[in-house]
């Protein structure tokens, strides 16, 4: 009888764990998607895709963030150095950045291998 009431209690906090986990991680990436009117007609995100050079993908993922912090309820503190977010560019494809130095006009890269073609993002 007590085993039983230890293999319940552990089967319990196991699946607790097992939710705020899940829960930390879906909540960890934040999403910009230049889609919308805040970012649709940025110079350097108008054209970009994930096929665009690494170089146009950093200009435009820095502007993405700049203009994200910028309307953030605490401008100082959103994206701070080493902090990821997920760029869907105009075409639907989308990537992983890596914020290198806020204070930088190209201070994000992309994280590697982290590149969604959209016909493959379609499909998902």
């Amino acid at each position: 009888m007590k085993y039983r009431r230890i293999l319940h209690g552990a089967k319990f906090w196991f699946w607790v764990a097992l939710f705020v986990a899940y829960s930390a991680g879906a909540v960890g990436l934040l999403m910009i998607d230049t889609q919308e009117d805040r970012y649709r007609r940025l110079s350097t995100v108008e054209l970009t895709k994930v096929q665009s050079t690494p170089e146009a993908r950093r200009v435009g993922a820095s502007q993405v963030a700049a203009v994200f912090r910028a309307q953030s309820a605490m401008p100082f503190t959103s994206l701070p150095a080493g902090s990821t977010f997920q760029v869907v560019w105009p075409d639907g494809s989308t990537e992983t950045m890596v914020i290198v130095d806020p204070s930088s006009p190209n201070g994000v890269r992309p994280l590697a291998g982290s590149q969604v073609p959209a016909e493959a993002a379609d499909r998902r």
